[in-house]
């Protein structure tokens, strides 16, 4: 039969599917991006769950999908969740509104994630919350309405868009891509290869099964009712996404002299996705197939869309979503057939291989008009935020070279961090003296908490080199010169000084806060102690006057 089951336990089932992908967004962002960014990603997918969760039941359904709304934007009938309660949903009478006003709730929520990446690793995190506040509210909700609400005009039109392809991935990609352009590019190295890599591929694949699973929900549960095309909905998901792997894996394998990468396959399944989510409850099993493999193929291939448009959206979100929402949208228009979408009983919708070659055009009108207002108005959104004092977007030089991280929380991603960061190379003050035939270097760091943390190995070291010290010193105790220098007990070594000819002022360095001392060395003296080759610095042991002479 094609209908069946009861419609409200299926879409309260998909909720909780659903919820998955928020985590699944944050897990998968903060194994692409660098180490020193990668909490920030993950805390980033909780706090728009909870602002967007007040924006919605503050403004953002009724804007959305209140009964009364225009063709562009819905009024204010729902303002505050007004008789949202018991009564018959605008998607389907059989589901109470408050179970429908849910489930688009969490559309939304994974949408302005997905907009927010496009800040990764260089964009301040409260300014993000708000900028997503305010893009749900003048761009999200205004799109669905064009798309879902019975009164909204591509809905009127008719486009075809079975669970967001325009609202959800041509309106975030293009918004994303808006985000960087607006920020600007990342301070990079050009020659640190690992800055564009993700830092944890576990962290990408388990993101990934987290969103595969709850995109089942995500389609399926768009249907609103316990159909058999619900069914074939979640099949046709499982199916694109299955072959979006295969496709992006292939173009790995090509382009990468036979070798192939996990975060491809993770971004071709995500791809397959994207390509399937306008499309899954028009097309049979067979072309959604065909729609996950290509989507995924023309995404690969636009891996150096970055590159091309000068824009450093490192995050991939205008490839995977913005390009495979367009795909998507247009295959739909090709491929929609007649026979899936009659499976709920009430739906009409046919594409170009049923004749209806015009749904092709209304399909291309709602990708252009969803493109061009979603980043023109995130860009307008953005530059007026730049100018509000407190809530520019970009976090300074030194944060961003930090890492959002370390600039940002007093927690860590991963417990080592303080640690490996600790020792990272800080600029010191190096001293090495010559005494007799040994060297002696000691160093002091700027950053009182790295001294602290040494190994076995360095202590010993030091110890060591403090006993060479001392015995070196008694040698040569009663060897000093009549102008006072520590003179070499044997042969002089190459890092001594010797003055062969007029007197010379040579600069002293130290390492206190002191300023350099000027010292004369009279002809033929030999001092003991360092100076940069080619250069007239000397540098002496901090218990040391500037005539050379050791203090008591």
């Amino acid at each position: 039969m094609p209908d069946g089951g009861n419609p409200l336990e299926i879409d309260v089932n998909a909720h909780f599917i659903v919820w998955l992908i928020i985590p699944g967004i944050g897990l998968l962002y903060g194994g692409m991006a660098r180490r020193k960014s990668a909490l920030s990603l993950l805390f980033q997918s909780m706090m728009v769950a909870a602002v967007i969760t007040f924006q919605w039941m503050f403004w953002g359904y009724t804007l959305a999908y209140s009964r009364t709304a225009g063709p562009f934007i819905g009024d204010f009938a729902n303002f505050g969740m007004k008789n949202v309660m018991a009564a018959p949903s605008p998607g389907n009478p059989a589901i109470p509104e408050i179970v429908f006003c849910l489930y688009q709730l969490l559309f939304c929520v994974c949408t302005v994630q997905i907009v927010v990446g496009g800040a990764f690793e260089r964009g301040r995190i409260i300014p993000s919350l708000v900028f997503g506040f305010w893009w749900a509210t003048v761009v999200y909700c205004p799109i669905a309405c064009w798309t879902w609400n019975a009164n909204g005009w591509l809905y009127n039109l008719p486009s075809l868009d079975f669970a967001g392809g325009g609202p959800v991935h041509i309106a975030s990609g293009w918004s994303a891509l808006a985000y960087a352009l607006v920020l600007g590019k990342r301070k990079m190295n050009p020659e640190d290869k690992t800055s564009r890599k993700p830092h944890n591929t576990s962290l990408v694949f388990i993101g990934t099964v987290f969103i595969w699973f709850g995109w089942f929900g995500f389609n399926g549960g768009s249907a609103l009712n316990a159909s058999l095309r619900s069914m074939v909905v979640v099949f046709n998901t499982n199916t694109a996404a299955s072959t979006g792997i295969l496709g992006w894996v292939l173009v790995d394998y090509i382009k990468k002299n036979r070798r192939f990468s996990i975060v491809g396959a993770c971004e071709g399944a995500i791809a397959g996705l994207v390509g399937i989510t306008p499309a899954a409850g028009y097309v049979s099993v067979w072309l959604a197939a065909v729609i996950g493999f290509l989507t995924a193929v023309v995404c690969a291939l636009c891996s150096n869309v970055n590159e091309w448009l000068h824009i450093d959206e490192g995050m991939d979100v205008f490839k995977l979503h913005g390009i495979g929402g367009m795909v998507g949208s247009f295959l739909t228009g090709i491929f929609a057939t007649k026979y899936i979408s009659a499976l709920d009983g009430v739906t009409v919708a046919s594409g170009a291989i049923d004749g209806e070659g015009i749904q092709v055009g209304k399909q291309f009108a709602e990708i252009t008009a969803i493109s061009a207002y979603s980043f023109l108005v995130s860009c307008a959104l953005l530059m007026i935020m730049k100018y509000i004092p407190g809530l520019h977007l970009r976090i300074s030089d030194e944060a961003e070279e930090q890492g959002l991280d370390f600039d940002h929380f007093f927690d860590e991603a991963i417990g080592d961090w303080s640690l490996t960061h600790a020792l990272q190379p800080k600029p010191t003050h190096h001293h090495e003296t010559i005494v007799g035939e040994s060297v002696v270097t000691s160093s002091s760091s700027e950053h009182p908490e790295e001294n602290k943390i040494m190994g076995v190995k360095e202590w010993t070291k030091r110890i060591f080199q403090l006993l060479s010290l001392l015995q070196q010193l008694h040698f040569c105790k009663n060897n000093e010169t009549t102008t006072g220098f520590r003179q070499d007990c044997r042969t002089p070594k190459k890092n001594m000084i010797k003055v062969a000819h007029t007197p010379v002022a040579v600069t002293v360095a130290r390492s206190t806060v002191q300023p350099p001392a000027v010292l004369l060395l009279q002809k033929g003296s030999i001092v003991g102690g360092y100076t940069h080759p080619g250069r007239d610095v000397i540098e002496l042991p901090p218990n040391a006057d500037t005539n050379g002479n050791l203090l008591t």
